[in-house]
C-alpha cells in the first residue's frame, strides 16, 4: 500500500517542471546554475540541487563539443599604426560606452551544387562589446574579411557610444584592419583613445575571446550550416539572444541589456 500511494501521488514538482522546460525551450545552453538564478529573477526561489535534480530528470544536460578548427588570425606583420596597450586587461569599468573592444573571427559553412558536389566556404564576424556589460553594440557580418564591414561596424559603435561623459577607448588586437589609417583616423576625429593588444598575446583581448568561445560553443560546433544566409541568420539571433536574454553571474544574474538600463536607471 505504501508504495502505490506513492505512485498515485502527484507530482508535487510539475509546476516547477514545467516551467524549467519553459525557459529551456528559449535557453538551451543553460545548465542548473543559470536555471536557478533565472528562476530567481521571475520570483521562483527554490535550491540549486533541486534544480539541477529536475534537470537531470528531464535530460537537460548541456551538450559541450571541442574546438576543430583553429583560430582565425588578422594579423599581417605592421601593415600601418600600431597602437600602445591602453587597456593593458583592465577591462572592467562601471561606466557604459567608456571602453570597446573589438575582433574578428571566421565561421565555415558548405553549399552542394547541382552536381552534388559540397564545397566550404567562409563567414567572417567583426562585433564591437561594450566592457561595460559585455553588450554586442555593433557588428559586421562579410563573406570576405573587408575593409569595410569593420568601418561600418566601427561607425555604429562610435554612434552608439557618443553618449558616454568621457573619453573613450576602442581596443583590438593587432589585425591588419585595425592598422589602417582609415580606422586610426577615424577614432581621431573622435577624440578616442585606440589600444591594442601585444603581438600574439590573446590574453589582451580575453573579453572577446570568451564571447567567441560562447558563440561557438552555443551554436557552431557540432552543427552544419548549408548556406551562407542560414549561418548569417543564426548568428544574428544568437547576438541578439546573447545581449537581450542570456544572464550572467558577473552581471548579477542579468543580460547586458537588463544591467545596462539598470545602471542608466540609478
Amino acid at each position: 500500500m505504501y508504495w502505490q500511494k506513492r505512485f498515485d501521488r502527484e507530482n508535487p514538482d510539475k509546476e516547477l517542471e514545467e516551467k524549467i522546460l519553459r525557459i529551456h525551450e528559449d535557453n538551451k545552453d543553460y545548465g542548473y546554475r543559470r536555471m536557478r538564478a533565472e528562476l530567481n529573477n521571475q520570483g521562483i526561489h527554490v535550491n540549486k540541487k533541486k534544480v539541477q535534480r529536475i534537470m537531470q530528470k528531464l535530460n537537460l544536460q548541456v551538450t559541450s563539443f571541442t574546438r576543430k578548427s583553429r583560430k582565425y588570425s588578422s594579423y599581417k606583420g605592421k601593415v600601418g599604426i600600431v597602437a600602445p596597450n591602453r587597456i593593458r586587461r583592465r577591462f572592467n569599468t562601471h561606466i557604459p560606452h567608456q571602453k570597446v573592444t573589438t575582433d574578428t573571427t571566421e565561421f565555415k559553412y558548405y553549399e552542394v551544387d547541382s552536381k552534388g558536389h559540397m564545397t566550404m566556404h567562409k563567414l567572417y564576424l567583426d562585433p564591437f562589446m561594450d566592457m561595460c556589460n559585455g553588450e554586442i553594440i555593433s557588428y559586421g557580418i562579410a563573406k570576405r574579411p573587408t575593409a569595410k564591414s569593420v568601418m561600418d561596424a566601427l561607425d555604429k559603435a562610435i554612434k552608439i557610444t557618443s553618449d558616454c561623459p568621457y573619453r573613450r577607448t576602442f581596443h583590438s588586437d593587432q589585425g591588419w584592419a585595425y592598422q589602417m589609417r582609415a580606422y586610426s583616423n577615424r577614432l581621431k576625429e573622435e577624440r578616442i583613445f585606440q589600444s591594442m593588444s601585444r603581438k600574439g598575446n590573446c590574453y589582451d583581448n580575453s573579453v572577446m575571446e570568451n564571447f567567441f568561445g560562447l558563440l561557438k560553443q552555443e551554436i557552431y560546433y557540432g552543427v552544419v550550416y548549408y548556406s551562407y544566409e542560414e549561418l548569417k541568420s543564426e548568428i544574428e539571433r544568437y547576438i541578439n539572444y546573447y545581449n537581450e536574454k542570456r544572464i550572467k553571474e558577473k552581471l548579477g544574474w542579468l543580460s547586458p541589456v537588463q544591467y545596462r538600463l539598470s545602471l542608466q536607471a540609478a
